[in-house]
């Protein structure tokens, strides 16, 4: 659908000045035993969360007046929704599967925005049957039932018997299903998001239920995307989008939810499929998740599916009528007045998570050199080797997001919790102009305590240090959200 070579080099070299993700994940037991799973929400069949915005709808939505636009250059094509060269389908690896790594297409490996490098990536399972999208994005998503984390591959192909890739990232199925502030592309689409996100799914297509049970993903062209100059080229919960967005016309940002209207006539529509879609447009909507090219919009279908929104095949001037009326239907939602979980439940709002990173090199203090403590990207924290004495170390590249939604404004209340194991503690200093303003100490695990983001925050940064457990393993990590 689009090239993201040039979005993929910018992705990393910013992450590098970022030098930040930490994903607010269920603690690894927990998510163990609800990935192995067969049915719930955080799992292969219901991904993510009850209260993912995915699977989260707004009560009484207000719509603006922004409309996705037909086609610019090409007044013939129709809205698609595909679930062929540009969709993905979702695998599932289970204990049995064996390891695999993936390599890059160069020497350097494959890109990976969350560590910030290049490098040959190893899943601990992989399954039998994986068959990237057969269009030049090559994406598929890979559940495993073990971790619970869903693996997302850019470009995946397997050259004389090995797989390559360009860009490799990963998102928890018991998470919300976008990144969060620091952990900020947790896929290969532009926003950020698991190409699997907002999928219609295989087994969802015919279960008799009169819509889908989540919002579905979208893409828009550029002349409908908007480009960061009259308005946000992304919005939450996108956190990031696509490195040229300059080049967009339009005024929809990225991470838009679209909605049609209460009074659209969904039961008009000319087949069972767009019947469907269509309820699922006023109840849930779909977010904003890629750009296309030229294509009023595009909604996506699991990969081998032989989902075909024209009746036997045939081209069929109803549907083309009735896509055309889903076009001209769709807004963005610019408020609610309330949301709803998948459960049911109320929820306050969307939560917009982690504001800092444990990504970065760990230094042993008072010297540039590395020590054995590193970070993980799987566990979003520093993870300490047995020892029986304990280290210390510290990380001075970590960072405040730099996502445009998250940004601290100054005398912020803020809330710095540590998450350990083995005995580790974790620590956050504020300097200003390297002159220590705040200091949290050393926590241990579920420790919590809250500060104000300096008023005066000109200079401002922050230093996360870490003490090991001693005589096993440890890890460290600590979350810091809005209090």
């Amino acid at each position: 659908m689009k090239n993201r070579t040039v979005r993929l080099h910018k992705i990393l070299a910013t992450t590098i000045v970022m030098m930040g993700s930490l994903w607010f994940a269920t603690p690894a037991a927990d998510a163990q035993t609800a990935s192995t799973a067969t049915s719930g929400w955080g799992t292969y069949y219901r991904l993510f969360a009850a209260n993912s915005p995915w699977n989260s709808r707004p009560i009484k939505p207000v719509l603006g007046n922004n409309q996705v636009k037909k086609p610019l250059f090409n007044p013939s094509w129709v809205p698609s929704i595909t679930n062929g060269n540009y969709s993905t389908a979702v695998f599932k690896a289970t204990s049995s599967d064996q390891p695999m790594t993936v390599y890059g297409t160069t020497s350097a490996g494959v890109g990976d925005p969350d560590t910030g490098k290049f490098r040959n990536v190893t899943l601990p399972r992989w399954p039998n049957n994986v068959v990237p999208a057969p269009g030049s994005d090559g994406h598929a998503d890979i559940v495993d039932s073990v971790t619970g984390i869903m693996h997302s591959f850019f470009k995946l192909k397997k050259v004389n018997g090995k797989w390559t890739a360009t860009m490799y990232a990963w998102t928890r199925i018991d998470g919300s299903g976008w990144g969060d502030a620091m952990h900020w592309s947790q896929g290969a689409r532009a926003s950020g998001v698991a190409p699997a996100a907002g999928l219609i799914r295989a087994h969802e297509i015919n279960d008799n239920t009169p819509h889908y049970t989540h919002a579905l993903a979208v893409s828009l062209p550029h002349h409908t995307l908007s480009n960061g100059i009259l308005r946000p080229a992304y919005v939450h919960p996108a956190t990031t989008t696509d490195s040229d967005a300059i080049i967009n016309t339009g005024l929809i940002p990225m991470g838009s939810r679209l909605m049609l209207p209460e009074n659209f006539d969904a039961e008009a529509m000319s087949t069972p499929q767009l019947r469907k879609i269509a309820a699922t447009l006023k109840l849930y909507g779909a977010y904003v998740v890629d750009r296309n090219y030229d294509t009023a919009f595009t909604l996506y279908v699991e990969s081998g599916t032989n989902f075909n929104i024209m009746p036997n095949g045939a081209w069929n001037n109803a549907v083309v009528a009735d896509l055309e009326k889903i076009r001209a239907g769709l807004r963005e939602v610019v408020s609610a007045k309330s949301w709803v979980d998948g459960n049911g439940a109320t929820l306050g709002g969307i939560a917009r998570g982690n504001l800092l990173s444990m990504r970065g090199t760990w230094v042993n203090p008072g010297t540039t050199v590395a020590g054995p403590g590193t970070f993980d990207t799987w566990q979003q924290a520093v993870v300490f080797p047995y020892t029986a004495k304990k280290l210390s170390q510290i990380n001075y590249s970590t960072g405040l997001s730099k996502v445009s939604w998250a940004q601290v404004k100054p005398g912020t209340p803020l809330r710095f919790t540590a998450q350990t194991t083995g005995g580790a503690s974790v620590r956050l200093q504020v300097r200003i102009n390297n002159v220590v303003e705040f200091d949290t100490g050393y926590l241990l695990n579920g420790v919590s305590t809250t500060f104000n983001w300096p008023k005066n925050a000109t200079g401002a940064n922050v230093v996360v240090q870490s003490e090991s457990g001693t005589y096993r393993g440890s890890s460290a990590r600590g979350v810091l959200t809005l209090n």
